[in-house]
């Protein structure tokens, strides 16, 4: 019978969460439906059914995380008995138990559960069905395959299956550090007062992870530059009124920013770049991820080829990817193959900042809010509008005097608008 599996929804993705199913056993399901809904590390995905057939077994309830190409469900012709939909029953308590420990808490104050209670080790002879990424972290964590005992369908060794034989080979109390990356896990409980336990989103867990990922792996380094921002003003204002008149939507600074750090990249792309070992990744294309604040977490939706695209172009994706955003809406590609990230904290007030690196990108620019400042223009005292902006380099793919390059380049077009859309 053909399986639905957890499917990678995005480059980043390990595993996912099914947040809820949209057919129930029984029901008929066609090619293309959509069948459940799934939590990434980026965002609340539909998941379409890839067979027609009927919907005969759930194996993950809603809650459970599921590593990629685990099955989650079997569809079949209707005709599987009773006693099969209670052994499913049992695969689904199983995979329960097994992600308690590791997986996002879905109740105030979770049990805990020993991984030595949930998966025992013992060797087994025979060919050892594994997914791919058990394979992996087995490899990682140098566990022997052949001493797993999986619990998943049919006896499949899961990638929390290998973690847990790797826990409960290791001396008693001893924390696996590149396992154990968990806020949970490096954060001591309070000793007294009165706090209330807000569980993390599947999306801000993985971020805590990334980003703790991102700081240990990549040695950030920092450069500010105050742009004079008064002339960007009054071209975005007159870009405006053009806009207005033609009953089209207006354009923000932050449009006009991300095409300004795109035309810089086209100008100089030795920043364009990812860090691969040995070896250094220039990108063809110039993706800018444009952050957003989200009630789950921050999102990065990506606008494409933004060096090819109009100020009003990007000013509608911008929109659209935000609102999708905050509605939860986006789709993998809407977040996949940024090359540079821009992270804006001007609308808060905020005046300068640091932001860290979203791998596997190389830089990310943090924005400030522009402010009247006092300036000397031919021995006159003139106010003028300053925006800060911070570079967070890579120093491994990018050295300083390239990042200050780009930065002069990028002061350069904002200072000079007309030369951003040209």
């Amino acid at each position: 019978m053909p399986e639905i599996v957890m499917p990678r929804l995005s480059d980043t993705m390990e595993d996912g969460v099914v947040s809820a199913w949209l057919k129930q056993v029984g029901d008929r399901i066609t090619r293309g439906e959509i069948v459940a809904e799934i939590e990434t590390d980026k965002a609340l995905m539909e998941l379409e059914a890839y067979d027609d057939g009927v919907l005969e077994k759930i194996l993950a309830e809603p809650g459970i995380r599921v590593a990629i190409g685990e099955p989650i469900a079997i569809v079949g012709d209707g005709t599987t008995s009773s006693a099969d939909s209670g052994a499913a029953g049992a695969v689904t308590q199983s995979v329960a138990a097994q992600s308690v420990a590791g997986s996002l808490a879905r109740e105030p104050e979770p049990q805990r559960i020993s991984l030595s209670e949930t998966v025992s080790v013992a060797p087994r002879a025979g060919v050892v069905k594994s997914s791919p990424l058990a394979r992996k972290i087995a490899r990682e964590l140098q566990v022997d395959m052949d001493a797993v005992v999986g619990t998943g369908p049919g006896g499949r060794v899961t990638k929390r299956d290998v973690e847990a034989a790797h826990s409960a080979a290791a001396p008693t109390g001893v924390v696996t550090p590149e396992r154990d990356t968990s806020a949970a896990a490096v954060q001591p409980v309070p000793a007294s007062g009165e706090f209330e336990e807000v569980a993390l989103t599947t999306i801000q867990r993985v971020s805590a992870i990334r980003l703790t990922e991102s700081k240990q792996q990549a040695p950030h380094f920092y450069l500010t530059s105050a742009i004079d921002v008064t002339e960007l003003f009054a071209f975005r204002a007159r870009i405006n009124a053009t806009l207005e008149a033609a009953g089209e939507s207006k354009v923000s600074v932050n449009d006009l920013l991300v095409k300004a750090v795109a035309a810089a990249l086209r100008k100089d792309p030795s920043v364009n770049v990812s860090f691969a070992g040995d070896k250094l990744l220039r990108h063809k294309g110039i993706h800018i991820g444009v952050a957003v604040a989200t009630p789950v977490g921050l999102l990065v939706p990506v606008i494409r080829d933004a060096d090819r695209k109009s100020v009003s172009e990007i000013a509608t994706e911008s929109r659209d990817k935000a609102t999708r955003a905050r509605d939860r809406k986006l789709r993998a590609e809407d977040m996949s193959g940024g090359t540079f990230t821009i992270s804006n904290l001007g609308m808060f007030g905020i005046e300068q900042f640091t932001a860290v690196i979203n791998s596997p990108e190389s830089a990310i620019l943090a924005v400030g809010a522009a402010a009247d400042e006092l300036r000397l223009d031919n021995d006159e005292v003139v106010a003028r509008k300053i925006l800060r902006v911070t570079m967070s380099a890579d120093h491994r793919a990018i050295d300083g005097a390239v990042a200050a390059q780009f930065l002069a380049i990028l002061k350069e077009l904002v200072e000079n608008p007309l030369r951003i859309v040209t």
